[in-house]
């Protein structure tokens, strides 16, 4: 079994923030729909078009691959897996009070 370091955990918990940051944005632009980005006016408030939300997306899937590889997440590491899960459980709790004032 390899050594786990504490920049395997900090990648564990920025690529679940990255992967589940993904979803909302690639199921808006692909659905055709305006959805906040950090490239819109003003930053993460104001509409960005489908065509950002989704290159917006796949940079953030692929960050997000990136660090999850470089974390060595694994069911064998119950611990970084759990860091995993709760980078997602942060984001999607950020973006839900951040969008529920939309």
């Amino acid at each position: 079994m390899e050594t786990i370091h504490w920049y395997n955990f900090l990648a564990a918990f920025f690529a679940g923030v990255f992967l589940l940051n993904a979803i909302p944005h690639l199921v808006q632009g692909v659905s055709g729909n305006a959805f906040p980005t950090p490239f819109a006016k003003p930053p993460g408030r104001g509409l960005s078009s489908p065509l950002t939300n989704t290159l917006w997306a796949f940079a953030n899937l692929i960050t997000g691959f990136l660090l999850f590889k470089a974390s060595k997440v694994s069911f064998d590491v119950n611990l970084l897996l759990l860091v995993f899960l709760a980078g997602m459980l942060t984001i999607s709790i950020i973006s839900a009070t951040n969008f529920a004032k939309k």
